[in-house]
Parts: C-alpha cells; sequence; structure tokens
C-alpha cells in the first residue's frame, strides 16, 4: 500500500491515505476502476461548485 500512496502523491492526486485505502478495497472488490475515477472526479467538481 505504501508505493500505490506514494505514487498517488507524486501524481497529485490529492487523495488522502484512507481515502485511497477505500478506492483500492472497491476496485478489489471489483468496482470498474474507471467508472470510480469518474466518480471521485464528480464529487470533487460538486464539492468545488459547493463553495
Amino acid at each position: 500500500f505504501a508505493a500505490v500512496y506514494e505514487l498517488s502523491r507524486l501524481l497529485n492526486t490529492g487523495l488522502d491515505r484512507d481515502t485511497l485505502a477505500i478506492l483500492m478495497a472497491l476496485i478489489q472488490k471489483g468496482v470498474n476502476p474507471e467508472a470510480l475515477a469518474a466518480v471521485v472526479k464528480d464529487l470533487r467538481k460538486d464539492a468545488a461548485e459547493q463553495q
């Protein structure tokens, strides 16, 4: 997990360790990674619009 988190940090994803762990668990359970990425983008967009 440390390597994945470091890669995430280097890519400036803005994901904290807890969020990244949840996303990884969902992917391991079979959630489509591209669909999950789209959801994260939409949530970030909505959050930015709320501010």
